[in-house]
């Protein structure tokens, strides 16, 4: 077959844009606002460990608190988020999202329901279910939810919650979608006490981290140990290895049914005394049977009351949302607010996005999941079946749930920046997507007038209206370089999503 002559230009040019911007698309980050308002690109860069911050070209930046907000809030901000948070101001805007109850999302939740009906059922009715199956539909439902719920920050604190609690799919099958269902989104933005509880009889946790095979004699102590190092006091959080063979034996005769709930078998508990954190339980009678259960109730609650606890909180949502090094004075704010408010996360959550660390926080890398997520959003893709981008999101190299140990998807930009190539494709194949039965970016919008106008619209879809002139000059200058046609501004499409801008939040 013939390649015509416009087709080779075009490749050559996509080409020559990709020469460009390779040593800077997921190298470095456009700066944020300037000092003192804001670090630049390269302390940006190097405070995630930039190995190519020396390279970094003269710095675009994003000076409004309100975009920034959104940016870190969202999935990526869309023409539609950054008309709503200009309309009611950084503090509403905030406000309604952080109270997420108050945005309807009900047709996002008939939608999901209707696509993947295997999500609301009980324990007993996934259990039979093909475990790829529903793994599939977990992995799919959580991407839709991400790019298509109004409430973009309870999405991202799902996503937060599922690495702070992470739990390996393939290892505990359909009892991961009830954890989903029942532990992290029943509670992603309400009390840290209730998440912790839940997760604590989670037959999904227990089942992961062997709890379930714990018994008097004979204590497991993955749980426990998980239990203080990532999910309350973290690592340094001030227990010792005595603490946890002592909590090992306290948690014994935790476990599940074979219907997939939780039980509690007094006959595997070991009743005899124990001391855990100065705290001691006294020995009792194993006739006291299902009352034993208590003894790991109180050690929850000694854990979520621990300073430990709250300070280790806020060191991760400060990671999560505004910078890879809190400082004290920060970690110690969002610790009093854990202690103040009895871990109501929402709080600590709004006390976090305040506009002064916002502004001054250095920009971030998506990753995979974050990248599919904003572009979907951002080309307004219509998703029929949403299989082949959830697909693409383990193809990037972060497969949901499928994270084999309990730490969680890592969120450091050393990690992620290597998949370069694999960023790339993914945008060509996003802007390229067409189909009436699995995803469609309509490009039509885009040839109703200029090139200019198309790349107006682009900078509003993608980039929240802060693309940086020289970058939006390379784009220009292959939109024009032939007929403004369907297949040049997908191509188009396709560069903007690998430029330096849209790779970072």
């Amino acid at each position: 077959m013939q390649v015509g002559v416009e087709e080779l230009e075009r490749a050559a040019s996509r080409r020559d844009f990709l020469r460009r911007l390779g040593g800077r698309t997921t190298a470095q980050p456009p700066a944020p606002a300037p000092p003192p308002a804001a670090t630049t690109a390269t302390s940006a860069a190097a405070a995630y460990g930039n190995p190519l911050a020396a390279n970094v070209p003269p710095p675009v930046a994003w000076t409004d608190a309100r975009l920034r907000l959104v940016r870190r809030a969202t999935y990526g901000p869309r023409a539609s988020d950054v008309a709503d948070v200009r309309n009611v101001g950084y503090q509403r805007w905030l406000n309604d999202q952080v109270n997420y109850t108050r945005i309807d999302d009900s047709a996002l939740a008939a939608d999901v329901a209707a696509r993947w009906p295997n999500l609301s059922l009980a324990p007993a009715q996934l259990a039979p279910l093909n475990a790829g199956t529903l793994r599939s539909n977990l992995q799919q439902a959580t991407l839709y939810r991400a790019t298509y719920s109004r409430r973009q920050l309870y999405e991202r604190m799902v996503e937060f919650w599922t690495d702070h609690f992470s739990i390996d799919i393939d290892k505990v099958g359909y009892l991961k979608l009830v954890d989903d269902r029942e532990v992290i989104r029943k509670h992603a933005l309400g009390k840290f006490g209730d998440l912790l509880r839940a997760s604590a009889k989670s037959p999904a946790m227990l089942a992961y981290l062997d709890q379930n095979l714990s018994r008097s004699g004979s204590p497991n102590q993955n749980y426990v140990r998980e239990l203080m190092e990532l999910h309350t006091l973290g690592v340094d959080g001030g227990y010792t290895q005595q603490d946890v063979d002592e909590l090992a034996r306290v948690f014994t005769g935790w476990t599940f049914t074979g219907a997939g709930e939780f039980s509690f078998n007094a006959s595997r508990h070991d009743f005899g005394a124990k001391t855990v954190l100065g705290v001691t339980i006294p020995a009792t009678s194993p006739s006291i049977g299902a009352e034993g259960v208590k003894e790991g109730e109180q050690m929850l609650e000694l854990l979520l009351n621990h300073p430990s606890t709250g300070r280790f909180l806020a060191t991760k949502l400060l990671k999560w949302f505004v910078t890879p090094e809190p400082t004290a004075t920060q970690v110690e704010a969002i610790a009093g607010a854990y202690r103040a408010t009895g871990g109501d996360i929402r709080r600590m959550v709004r006390a976090v996005l305040n506009e002064g660390w916002i502004t001054q926080a250095p920009l971030k890398l998506k990753r995979p999941f974050h990248l599919v997520a904003s572009g979907l959003r951002g080309t307004d893709a219509v998703s029929t079946n949403i299989a082949s981008m959830a697909s693409g999101v383990g193809t990037l190299g972060q497969p949901l749930f499928q994270w084999e140990t309990p730490d969680g998807y890592p969120d450091l930009m050393e990690y992620w920046v290597g998949n370069i190539t694999p960023r790339w494709q993914f945008g060509n194949t996003l802007a390229n997507s067409n189909s009436a039965t699995t995803v469609r970016v309509d490009v039509t919008p885009y040839l109703a007038g200029s090139v200019d106008a198309a790349l107006d619209r682009m900078n509003a879809e993608l980039f929240a209206g802060e693309l940086a002139p020289a970058t939006r000059e390379q784009l220009r200058a292959y939109l024009s370089a032939g007929t403004l046609n369907t297949a040049r501004v997908r191509d188009t499409l396709a560069l903007a999503m690998s430029s330096h801008e849209f790779q970072w939040y």
